[in-house]
């Protein structure tokens, strides 16, 4: 689907150092190692000594300030091509499996904030768009930032083992995924639906469909189109 992509993904972190567990593991490990992807982190600290400072107006906690950002997301901009610039924060708009995909094929920059944010003029002037990935706040936007590497670089060539395994998934077709089951058949009295062993392709598909219909209708009201 994505065929010969090769991505330039950069990362702006206090904090460079929790991302390097991401590089042994699972989808992130294989889109590095086939050169679909590369990632450059960059520490706002090797531009300044202090990277926060108090908010004017008062109020608690500390703000990244804008010159040690400014100088790393400059930094970066020399070797990325023309990034689009990403801000994970709980402020942004929800991030969705479409704009995962739109991502594809782009050089990114994202830029992970800590403390109380960061200064509002680096987000008006450098970020082209902010994205949450839920209603809930973490410590900081490297989780958020790993999530998203992990979502989108799954969806790159020979990264996953069967491409297909993103074609019926949650949130493809604003649909939420169907159950799966594996061997043994029966475990602790617990059956496997009858239709998926009966080898009928075309009567198993339809059931998977119901099954997300179902589930979608149960729990996500909000993804199901308007006829």
């Amino acid at each position: 689907m994505y065929i010969g992509i090769q991505m330039k993904i950069g990362v702006i972190s206090i904090f460079p150092e929790m991302f390097k567990n991401i590089f042994a593991y699972g989808v992130v490990r294989r889109a590095l190692q086939n050169k679909s992807a590369t990632l450059h982190l960059v520490n706002p600290r090797q531009f300044s000594a202090r990277v926060d400072d108090l908010p004017y107006g008062g109020g608690k906690g500390m703000v990244m300030k804008y010159e040690p950002l400014r100088d790393a997301i400059e930094h970066t901009l020399t070797i990325l091509d023309d990034p689009r610039i990403i801000f994970p924060t709980p402020s942004g708009v929800p991030l969705t499996q479409a704009k995962l995909k739109s991502w594809v094929g782009k050089n990114l920059l994202f830029i992970c904030g800590r403390y109380e944010g960061i200064d509002q003029r680096l987000i008006d002037h450098y970020v082209h768009e902010e994205v949450c990935i839920g209603d809930f706040v973490v410590s900081g936007g490297e989780l958020p930032t790993m999530m998203i590497l992990d979502g989108l670089f799954r969806l790159l060539p020979e990264v996953l083992g069967n491409q297909a395994s993103t074609e019926d998934e949650s949130f493809e077709d604003q649909l939420l995924g169907y159950p799966v089951y594996t061997r043994p058949r029966v475990v602790d009295g617990l059956e496997v639906p009858p239709i998926l062993l009966l080898g009928h392709h075309a009567n198993i598909a339809n059931w998977r469909q119901r099954q997300r219909i179902s589930k979608t209708s149960s729990i996500r009201k909000d993804l199901l189109k308007e006829d």
